[in-house]
């Protein structure tokens, strides 16, 4: 669709940028911290852990400076679940509440609104050694953490997401870190968690209307277009068969309180549905979100399952597997280009994807992750020369815009990252921030904050409400 005159942002447009607790945080074991899953888990050979990381802990004053030179609106951060209950239940730990307490005072001192994830993959090990999402105490021990969150911090917080991309801890956990890896059926399993945290995800919502009516709260999955290979309608069917599953059967649950038709029949038709006892359906339709957050990387691709051992493929540096023998296979999309990692870009997809969402829940939207990793170079006088991040950029907010011109209500976007952190696969060489810290896989250096190029781009953006892309 074509318009001969594009709609500003609106003047209160959450412009700011995204973090997770583990990847920024570091000080994992400090001030009564419990370890999590993802604490527990060995990465790649050759990248770090997450134990320093880019040492927030010890910078957040430092580091949320910056964030409002660069003129943000709203700062996403999720908080550590392991901070607060180090066992995920039972004993409150005061230091964690403290910590949290001094950055969101620190963010709203700076006139940033803060936007708070709830979990972002890093389940209390202690519960995950009790079955984790397999065990329903889970759910309890959930709404008890997300109760105390409420309570501590609903004096000050307006906007909250439930669970960063759980349709990517169901569908690639493996490539993440979060899955057991001693599960005896994995997939029917990873169903019944999904399960279990849709439940608790519905329960944190309802607690959030009755104790924080002026706070607004969703979802956070990760949602992206899914093209079909061809116009064979065999394609096309194996596009709307993925589209259900990786898509609408977690936000139709969230927004309907009901699981997705051929999402729920490809569980059958698979042995994977999961066990609902009385009562499950009335909780998730309890539910009710105020919007809808999502993160946004790529586009995806498939065509119909050939069931000759060639539907499986792998994309990019995560080596996620696309395919799913009887329903469709992944392939490539040979009309886009891709990044260094092998991540295809697709710019309009994002535009795509926003009408998608908008149309089939007619629920206002906010952008809680879209950005490039890349190995940005530290050059001489503390340069760093991110032309292709903000070219990246500059492409997905201009369809951003578009999409905004459509008539989707847009009313955030936080890109990855506001600042450099560690990532799933490639340590911290693998660079997505807006800040630069100076730092190497095993040489943590000076841990210094450098202002990338990008920096500067993204502060003039903000500073002119979206009118410099033009």
């Amino acid at each position: 669709m074509k318009h001969n005159q594009l709609k500003p942002f609106p003047a209160d447009f959450l412009w700011g940028g995204s973090t997770s607790a583990y990847q920024i945080e570091g000080a994992w074991n400090e001030d009564g911290k419990g370890p999590s899953v993802i604490d527990m888990a060995k990465g790649p050979e050759g990248t770090t852990d997450f134990k320093v990381a880019s040492d927030h802990y010890h910078h957040y004053k430092e580091d949320i400076a910056l964030l409002a030179e660069m003129g943000f609106k709203a700062y996403r951060f999720s908080i550590a679940w392991t901070r607060i209950y180090p066992n995920g239940a039972g004993e409150l730990n005061q230091k964690g509440i403290e910590f949290y307490d001094n950055l969101i005072n620190e963010i709203e001192s700076q006139g940033i609104e803060p936007i708070v994830t709830m979990y972002h993959f890093d389940l209390p090990y202690a519960l995950e050694q009790k079955g984790g999402w397999s065990n329903r105490e889970t759910i309890d021990a959930f709404e008890v953490y997300a109760k105390t969150l409420f309570e501590n911090f609903g004096d000050r917080v307006k906007y909250w997401l439930t669970i960063n991309e759980q349709n990517m801890m169901i569908l690639h956990g493996d490539a993440i870190g979060t899955v057991n890896p001693n599960l005896e059926n994995p997939k029917k399993d990873l169903y019944q968690q999904n399960h279990h945290m849709l439940l608790a995800q519905a329960k944190a919502m309802s607690l959030c209307h009755q104790m924080l009516p002026s706070a607004k709260i969703g979802p956070a999955p990760n949602i992206v277009s899914i093209y079909p290979d061809s116009s064979n309608p065999e394609d096309i069917m194996a596009a709307q068969s993925y589209m259900a599953i990786r898509n609408w059967l977690y936000l139709d649950i969230a927004v309907f309180g009901r699981y997705n038709t051929t999402a729920w029949n490809f569980l059958e038709e698979k042995g994977y549905t999961p066990t609902i006892l009385d009562g499950d359906m009335e909780v998730l339709q309890s539910g009710k979100p105020d919007f809808i957050a999502f993160n946004y990387y790529t586009s995806q691709t498939v065509g119909a399952s050939k069931e000759d051992g060639t539907d499986v493929n792998h994309t990019g540096d995560q080596h996620i597997t696309i395919g799913e023998p009887g329903i469709y296979k992944g392939v490539t999309n040979a009309n886009l280009e891709k990044n260094e990692f092998g991540w295809e870009i697709d710019p309009i997809g994002f535009r795509n994807t926003l009408r998608e969402i908008y149309d089939r829940y007619n629920l206002p939207l906010i952008v809680t992750e879209n950005g490039l990793g890349a190995f940005d170079k530290l050059e001489e006088g503390d340069v760093v020369n991110d032309s292709y991040r903000i070219e990246f950029l500059r492409k997905h907010i201009e369809q951003m815009q578009l999409a905004l011109t459509d008539g989707v209500e847009v009313f955030g976007f936080c890109p990855w990252s506001a600042i450099d952190l560690i990532s799933t696969h490639q340590g911290c060489s693998k660079r997505y921030g807006f800040i630069f810290v100076n730092r190497g896989e095993f040489d943590l250096k000076d841990l210094r904050r450098i202002r990338k190029n990008s920096f500067y781009w993204y502060k003039e953006l903000i500073a002119t409400g979206g009118k410099s892309l033009n």
